[in-house]
């Protein structure tokens, strides 16, 4: 399995003096099996350099693979450049993140609409086929494909790439569900769930190209813009015993000096440990080649149906949302709408059990603050109940207070699947709803 990086920048181009090694490039990964198949990761601006070599490289027509980890500007910029949409019987695969009802389609439509850009999606020359995806598992070529969902303000999905005995993981964009334990040692393994579960998801990589685009003393001005402090990088490829760690999405602000030394001081924490993690920071035009070997796939950790969602819509969803906080129903209640969802509202931990009971919503948003019955009890509760889908519906937790590690640990002890912070980004809200319905119906 051979490596390129062709954008190793996130948020927005940053070309100049000061990025000239690491580039200023966003988002765009080529990556060929040894059959040939061609996969391409994201297509932000690095894409217009990528696209022009595989012309150069592949004379006669070309069928390739494009994975869109999610549609923000850094990782789709580049796809109304990608000079192979040009070109006539050439076949492009495009994958995404999406809903039931084509949402892909919808995204790159938008950006390539009459009003900011002269052609339009419909008028490609190449035979262009466009796919939405869950979580679950596809094939392309003979490279399995796994997804996940990663942690971000709009819906995002990590890609799990396996052929000839190598194992590549593309998680970018992704913002820890918590920190904690705060002040734990590197490799420590985290107090959430969902945490564990993208540890899980990395497990055993020959390379993990993971978000690394602030730092832990940053990040607290950046919560909630959905990406990874280095250090939680490192410390995730040291608990998935990955073999390289590749830092990437780097900041627009960070130069190549910058990233210099946040790439020693992620060594350095590697190196405490005695882990032979290898860590490098991406470069734009870096190669590499993954050696071969028997093949080593391990279990799914998400279900193995398909990750390819039918194009057809279904009926909508239902999300109890239990809350006295007048103001923040209606915001939310508002977001919700948006995704198309069924909103049922209560404001007491007796009136939200009786809906649980009543209507059997698909998930609920749930205060941990609520007068009578709070929301730590009707998570018990429900947890008790006969009703096998009470027992298991995701339960989000919602909090106006930083969460410590022991309330954390006791909401999870409750039967909380996931938590909030007051006040909560709406985009935030809507992705983390979306994640939370699809994967339930795949399960």
């Amino acid at each position: 399995m051979r490596v390129r990086f062709w954008g190793t920048r996130g948020s927005i181009p940053t070309p100049g003096p000061t990025t000239l090694r690491y580039g200023g490039n966003t988002a765009c990964v080529e990556v060929c099996a040894a059959d040939g198949t061609l996969v391409v990761l994201d297509c932000g601006t690095g894409a217009y350099g990528l696209g022009r070599a595989l012309l150069a490289a592949h004379p006669r027509p070309m069928h390739g693979h494009l994975l869109i980890g999610h549609t923000h500007w850094d990782h789709i910029q580049g796809f109304p450049f990608f000079a192979p949409l040009f070109v006539p019987d050439n076949v492009w695969e495009i994958y995404a993140p999406g809903g039931h009802g084509g949402q892909i389609e919808a995204s790159l439509a938008g950006q390539m609409a009459y009003e900011y850009f002269p052609i339009t999606l419909t008028t490609l020359s190449a035979k262009v086929r466009l796919h939405d995806l869950t979580e679950g598992v596809f094939e392309v070529g003979s490279i399995r494909v796994t997804t996940q969902y990663l942690n971000h303000p709009s819906l995002t999905l990590g890609y799990r790439l396996e052929a000839d005995g190598a194992t590549l993981v593309y998680a970018t964009d992704h913002e820890p569900h918590a920190l904690h334990p705060l002040r734990a040692r590197p490799g420590t393994v985290p107090v959430h769930q969902e945490d564990q579960r993208h540890i899980r998801f990395l497990e055993g990589a020959d390379l993990l190209i993971h978000d690394a685009q602030y730092t832990l003393n940053e990040f607290p001005a950046k919560e909630g813009w959905g990406h990874t402090p280095m250090e939680r990088a490192v410390d995730y490829a040291l608990l998935a015993q990955v073999h390289q760690l590749a830092l990437f999405h780097h900041d627009p602000e960070r130069t190549d000096e910058a990233i210099d030394r946040l790439c020693a001081r992620a060594r350095a924490r590697a190196a405490t440990t005695g882990s032979a993690l290898q860590v490098f920071a991406a470069a734009e035009g870096q190669a590499l080649e993954l050696p071969q070997g028997p093949p080593h796939r391990r279990p799914s950790v998400v279900p193995a149906a398909s990750a390819l969602l039918a194009r057809a819509p279904r009926g909508a969803s239902t999300v109890l949302m239990v809350d006295d906080d007048l103001e923040m129903v209606l915001v939310l209640e508002t977001e919700l709408h948006a995704e198309g969802v069924r909103v049922l509202t209560a404001t007491t931990g007796e009136a939200a059990l009786r809906l649980a009971r009543q209507a059997h919503p698909t998930l609920i948003l749930l205060d941990m603050s609520l007068p009578g019955i709070d929301g730590l009890a009707v998570c018990r509760i429900l947890r008790a109940e006969p009703d096998p889908h009470l027992r298991n519906v995701p339960i989000v937790m919602l909090t106006g207070v930083k969460l410590h590690e022991r309330d954390l640990v006791e909401a999870f002890r409750a039967g909380a699947t996931d938590y909030l912070t007051k006040p909560i980004k709406p985009t935030l809200v809507r992705s983390r709803v979306r994640a939370w319905l699809l994967r339930t119906a795949t399960v």
